[in-house]
């Protein structure tokens, strides 16, 4: 299995030798303003540059979007995936979003999962920021709250689970313990509202996936240094590490891919 990190919560999963395309945003740096009422509003965003030339990034056999928010899903994105492609999405409603823009082959997953190429992907429940705080907002930007992650599991490969945009509670916690997966890719830059209220994971929630994983599984750390609203940067994350030793945190760079084998060794 392979995990390549391309900018934010894109990321190219080769698995089974299948390759998804996780949340594509494709757009150029800084073509778009910051997020109405979130903290650096003022700044745009993508703050940095694709690794990649698009072409590259969507030649892959299906894509998974995790929820039709502007830092996971773009015109971009749009206008250069074939519109034949395999796409999953978490509901009815981005399914109908993506139809309206052309696309042809969508599949809604489910919580029971969905077969795809011998791989079974489970969807599974995210809390994008406090929903009582956050969701409300959402709607005055019209955009929807819920999001999704994926557990992907076959028998030649490690349990991968793709946690989405959450923040820690405790649908992740029993998705973690029924799954057990030795593989976690976690949002977690910190994304925040002007009120403080965070919208992703920050250093306090991945503490609790450490506290809550064998130390043989390892974290990924995606969704960083992008998008404009950000509140923990790849530094600060890397001196969490260095500080506390932490030999299973990976957090890998724009454009670097990760290999693991059979027995979740990096290879």
């Amino acid at each position: 299995m392979q995990i390549t990190q391309i900018r934010n919560a894109t990321i190219i999963v080769n698995y089974n030798n299948t390759k998804f395309l996780i949340d594509p945003w494709l757009g150029p740096k800084e073509y778009m303003p910051g997020f109405e009422g979130a903290v650096n509003f003022q700044d745009r965003q993508p703050r940095i540059d694709l690794p990649f030339d698009i072409k590259d990034i969507i030649n892959v056999d299906a894509v998974i979007i995790t929820h039709i928010h502007p830092d996971h899903w773009d015109i971009y994105a749009s206008n250069a995936i074939d519109k034949k492609i395999k796409i999953f999405v978490q509901s009815q409603e981005d399914k109908n979003y993506l139809t309206k823009s052309g696309f042809l082959n969508i599949e809604i997953l489910t919580f029971e999962g969905v077969e795809f190429n011998n791989i079974r992907l489970y969807k599974t429940p995210c809390e994008h920021g406090k929903r009582e705080i956050i969701e409300p907002v959402c709607k005055k930007l019209g955009m929807p709250y819920d999001a999704m992650g994926i557990i992907f599991k076959n028998a030649n490969e490690p349990t991968l689970y793709i946690a989405g945009d959450t923040i820690w509670n405790n649908d992740i916690k029993n998705t973690i313990q029924n799954f057990t997966p030795e593989i976690i890719v976690i949002n977690a830059c910190g994304a925040s509202i002007l009120s403080g209220e965070k919208l992703i994971m920050n250093i306090d929630d991945i503490s609790e996936v450490l506290k809550n994983t064998p130390n043989t599984t390892k974290i990924i750390a995606s969704h960083m240094d992008a998008v404009s609203h950000l509140t923990v940067k790849r530094k600060d994350i890397q001196e969490f590490i260095n500080n506390n030793k932490i030999e299973n945190l990976l957090l890998p760079e724009n454009g670097e891919t990760l290999t693991f084998d059979t027995r979740n060794q990096i290879k």
